[in-house]
Order: C-alpha cells, then sequence, then structure tokens
C-alpha cells in the first residue's frame, strides 16, 4: 500500500526546505538587481496574474524563441519573485525568460490555472511574436507539459507555440493526490483529477519533452516523470528521462541559474533547435 501523503509531502521528505526557499528568495532578489529585466508585466487584470521579462545583456534578440519558468508550490504556493534566477542560465546564452506569477488554489482550481497560462502564453506571442520554450517545476512541470499538449492552432495561434519543454519534478498524474492533504486547497475529485492530468492529454505529435527529476525524491516524483516519458512517447513526442544524481525535489532546479550546467546547456540546445 502507498502511502501518498508521505510520497509527495516535500517539505517533510527534505526538512533543510526552509533554508532552500530562503536562498532562493535571496538569489532571486540579487539576479532582479543586476539583470537586464521589466518587472510586473500584467498579462490579465489581477493581483497575481503578472510576470518579469528578463533580457541577454545585449537586449531582446532579433528573432529567437522566450523561455518561459513557471514556478511550482502545488498549484497553492510561491510566486514569480522567488525564481527570478531561474532565468539566468538562459539570458547569458543570448535567450529571454519570462518568469510569472499565476491565480492559486483554493480562489481557484487546478483547471483554471491551465487556462490561465495559456492564455498567458497567448499574451506572449501576441506581444513579442515568438516560440516558446517551457520550463516548470513541481506544478510549475505539470502546466509546462499542459502547454505542449495544447492544440494551439484551435485557438487561432501557431500550432507549433510551444514545441518543447523542461518539465522538473512535475506531477502528471493528479489522481494520488485526490486522499492527501494536499486537496484540502485543491478540491480535486476524481474527474477533475483526470481531467488536468497530462498523462491522460492527448499528446501533440512533433513536440518535445524532456521530464528531469532528482535521484534523490520519493519514488513517486520518479515515477511520475517515467510514466508521462513512456506515455507521450507512444503519442509521438520525442521524450527523454533525466533522473539527477541525488537531488531532491527543492535542490533539482539549482543548475538552471548556472549557464554552463548542463541542465541548462540541454535547455539552451532545445530553445534553438525550435528556430
Amino acid at each position: 500500500m502507498i502511502d501518498y501523503e508521505a510520497e509527495y509531502n516535500n517539505r517533510a521528505l527534505v526538512p533543510e526546505h526552509p533554508a532552500i526557499i530562503e536562498g532562493w528568495a535571496r538569489d532571486a532578489a540579487q539576479y532582479r538587481g543586476e539583470a537586464n529585466c521589466t518587472l510586473a508585466v500584467a498579462y490579465e487584470l489581477g493581483e497575481r496574474t503578472v510576470y518579469d521579462l528578463f533580457l541577454p545583456e545585449a537586449g531582446m534578440p532579433e528573432r529567437g524563441p522566450l523561455g518561459l519558468f513557471i514556478h511550482g508550490g502545488y498549484w497553492q504556493g510561491l510566486d514569480r519573485t522567488f525564481f527570478s534566477h531561474m532565468a539566468k542560465g538562459l539570458n547569458a546564452h543570448g535567450i529571454p525568460v519570462a518568469v510569472p506569477s499565476y491565480s492559486l488554489c483554493p480562489q481557484v482550481r487546478v483547471g483554471d490555472i491551465v487556462e490561465e497560462i495559456r492564455r498567458l502564453v497567448a499574451h506572449l506571442w501576441e506581444r513579442y511574436r515568438r516560440p516558446v520554450v517551457a520550463y516548470g517545476h513541481s506544478a510549475g512541470g505539470q502546466l509546462t507539459a499542459a502547454l505542449l499538449a495544447t492544440d494551439w492552432g484551435s485557438r487561432g495561434l501557431p500550432r507549433g507555440l510551444v514545441p518543447a519543454g523542461l518539465a522538473i519534478s512535475g506531477v502528471f498524474d493528479l489522481q494520488p493526490l485526490i486522499g492527501t492533504s494536499l486537496n484540502e486547497k485543491l478540491r480535486l475529485d476524481r474527474k477533475e483529477a483526470i481531467d488536468v492530468s497530462p498523462i491522460a492529454f492527448a499528446a501533440q505529435p512533433g513536440t518535445r519533452l524532456v521530464a528531469a527529476v532528482g535521484g534523490g525524491e520519493s519514488s513517486e516524483f520518479i515515477r511520475q516523470s517515467r510514466v508521462i516519458v513512456d506515455v507521450w512517447q507512444r503519442g509521438g513526442v520525442r521524450t527523454e528521462l533525466d533522473i539527477r544524481g541525488q537531488d531532491n525535489h527543492f535542490t533539482v532546479i539549482a543548475p538552471l541559474a548556472d549557464p554552463d550546467s548542463d541542465m541548462t546547456l540541454s535547455l539552451v540546445e532545445m530553445a534553438r533547435s525550435i528556430c
């Protein structure tokens, strides 16, 4: 019998998480202070529906993709200000990055957040006219996968608007969360959990997904990444599984702030391959 409460309670699994999250906030603030950035750009009316745009030192390039980093927090916590430095790696390679906040549960449902992030991408296209390479952590991994699975053509947008993504420590099947304390704010029932689970989405053939997860994470988080890679590969997506050493749920994203890390370089290669 799987103890889903224990498997998905990352804060209990990593007792040192408060210091790590404090470090995120400190590093993010430092990067905002030194980066070429525009803060709090609205993509919809709402306190949280804003993003920060981080440009390379030389400014917006004439062409190329736009990076989009989507934060985690189980759809119920954190915001963009903890993650500004997640743009640092791509910026160093000449790629602009948007880092948004989004509405949170229980004020909205998970499905509402998915649609909100899709509308954000539509806004980014209308404003910058660039394809998007999405990368996100935890809940942001689920949202990254949702963007890859979106039929953009049916929304009057380019079919290849989000052709590639890096989902880090994502939750791609939300059904195991139903019986956990996380669901007090998510309020998922069985049908809704399936409706917002990327493993149940019709994958968009020709897209590319890298699912990364820390080797020190719970067996359920590792399983989640294995499953999405397997299911989507059979659906025509080019997939790759990246199990990263003994990283835990909170340390696994650290390489994104390093321009020379293997994770950053892989993301750069992914971004450059779509243009």
